[in-house]
């Protein structure tokens, strides 16, 4: 079957609804919503009850560089400063030394296993190195893991961070496979710019974004999400441009943006939580319709010798020796080990082969693909199983929450006050982004006159204005007071 432009909608949202309820019921039964995706594209594929013929990886390329934009942004606006900056060291080291570990240890055993070349192995390890973001950040929300001592802020910070290096590996060893000649030495230049630019890059867009977002005057709310979605996409080819690496450049954008005062701030978490989630069935579906379920058959022996060989030795080595500066116990390091789900990241890699058209380039996507697979039904399934035999989850109680809980638990404080606004105080007629409130307080409420105002972060202040403002602790409320420089009643 093949899709023309009257029907291409309707199968689309078709395929998207069957799976976004097909997931909320697997998910009672453990089974993880990306396999699902995974499923229902290869089922409606050219080789499934659907009949839908789709072999073009350029598109599917491109399908998955848009979707992992979104993914990477959403991932970075979400994570919090604070939490990873005990974890930092950790999370950097993971990221980088650890996916060049993981590469070439596995790179290493796929050639002598195998009638690979060095180099042919090194590109396949290089293309399954990185923890897939989607797969972590997907399994580790859905089934609300609570894990002991900033293991998860490592965890998402390491899957999060970690595509960048992945990417580049996979360019290098890509350039030398089909450049044999080419000296490898002359890698390393090309991948200091590419994580240098791109990371330079990414902290410059991120404050000039925040300029931006907090600057200009839009009449409508929804127009604000438009416009970062728009400086994303102008962070990341802009990167790609002068020679940086765009996915380091828009994860480290969205990080600054996640943790600074924005207009409409949560508008915009929102709406990118929604698209990160459209992003990942989009492109979970697109590489299901991609892949012959026929060409995978041959290959299920070398890719479980493999599959399972990154799990229980590539992965845990290098997390390992990755981590040996570090005080971390031991059973907290095999945890980290565990969860090094590979999702859709290296499919989309495995795609640069095809377009390359190097000679093993079917067999590598297939294995690739393989792995992905195995990886998130053997790991994804087990995570709380493995963190409870590791004794690093934490107990969650059972007990359902009240819709009233659910809307508290967004802005949860301890401590409530009010304060006049002073008719030539500094905050009159200040907006309220531009008053560098504290992380932890929040303005639930202006009372002006005799209405109640809901305030966001381009609510402009006035003389007289009654602020009712939650706070964490007293010490916030002295951060309060710094902020609107006058005296806040306790």
């Amino acid at each position: 079957m093949n899709l023309s432009i009257e029907n291409f909608l309707f199968i689309g949202s078709v395929l998207l609804f069957i799976s976004i309820i097909a997931g909320r019921t697997t998910h009672r039964f453990g089974i993880p919503t990306l396999v699902l995706f995974l499923s229902i594209g290869m089922l409606a594929g050219s080789e499934g009850i659907g009949g839908i013929y789709f072999d073009d990886p350029k598109i599917a390329q491109f399908i998955g560089v848009v979707c992992l934009n979104f993914i990477l942004f959403s991932g970075g606006l979400d994570t919090n400063w604070e939490s990873i900056k005990p974890v930092l060291w950790q999370g950097i080291t993971l990221s980088t030394f650890g996916v060049l570990l993981t590469a070439v240890i596995l790179g290493t055993f796929i050639w002598a296993v195998t009638d690979f070349t060095i180099y042919e192995g090194l590109l396949l390890g290089s293309i399954v190195s990185s923890t897939d973001a989607a797969a972590v950040f997907s399994i580790l929300r859905s089934k609300s893991l609570a894990l002991k001592s900033n293991l998860r802020p490592t965890l998402e910070l390491e899957s999060g961070s970690n595509d960048p290096m992945a990417y580049v590996l996979t360019l290098v060893f890509l350039g030398l496979v089909v450049n044999q000649d080419q000296n490898p030495l002359s890698a390393i230049p090309f991948f200091l710019k590419q994580m240098l630019i791109g990371g330079v890059a990414g902290m410059v867009s991120g404050y000039i974004s925040k300029e931006i977002i907090n600057k200009i005057r839009l009449d409508y709310e929804g127009l604000y999400s438009v416009l970062v979605i728009a400086l994303m996409f102008i962070t990341f080819t802009g990167t790609d441009l002068i020679g940086g690496n765009g996915f380091l450049a828009i994860y480290l954008c969205a990080v600054y943006l996640g943790n600074q005062d924005l207009i409409h701030k949560k508008t915009i978490l929102k709406m990118f939580d929604g698209l990160a989630w459209l992003m990942q069935i989009v492109l979970f579906l697109t590489l299901g319709l991609l892949v012959f379920p026929s060409h995978i058959v041959p290959v299920i022996g070398i890719g479980l010798l493999i599959s399972l060989f990154l799990i229980f030795v590539a992965r845990p080595l290098s997390v390992f020796i990755g981590l040996i500066p570090f005080k971390m116990k031991t059973r907290r390091r095999w945890y980290i080990s565990w969860v090094g789900l590979r999702g859709a990241v290296p499919v989309v890699f495995a795609t640069y082969p095809l377009i390359a058209g190097i000679e093993k380039a079917d067999m590598i996507f297939n294995i690739v693909f393989f792995i992905s697979l195995t990886s998130v039904l053997i790991q994804g399934t087990t995570l709380p199983l493995v963190a409870k035999w590791l004794h690093v989850a934490l107990p969650v109680s059972a007990k359902p929450k009240k819709p009233t809980d659910v809307f508290l638990s967004d802005t949860p404080k301890k401590i409530k006050t009010e304060i006049e606004i002073q008719e030539n105080g500094y905050a009159a007629r200040k907006k309220i982004v531009d008053l560098a409130f504290p992380q932890t307080a929040v303005i639930a409420m202006i009372k002006r006159g005799d209405t109640y105002i809901m305030p966001n972060g381009s609510t402009e202040i006035q003389p007289k204005d009654i602020l009712i403002i939650l706070s964490d602790n007293r010490e916030s409320l002295d951060l309060v007071s710094e902020s609107l420089k006058q005296e806040v009643p306790v």
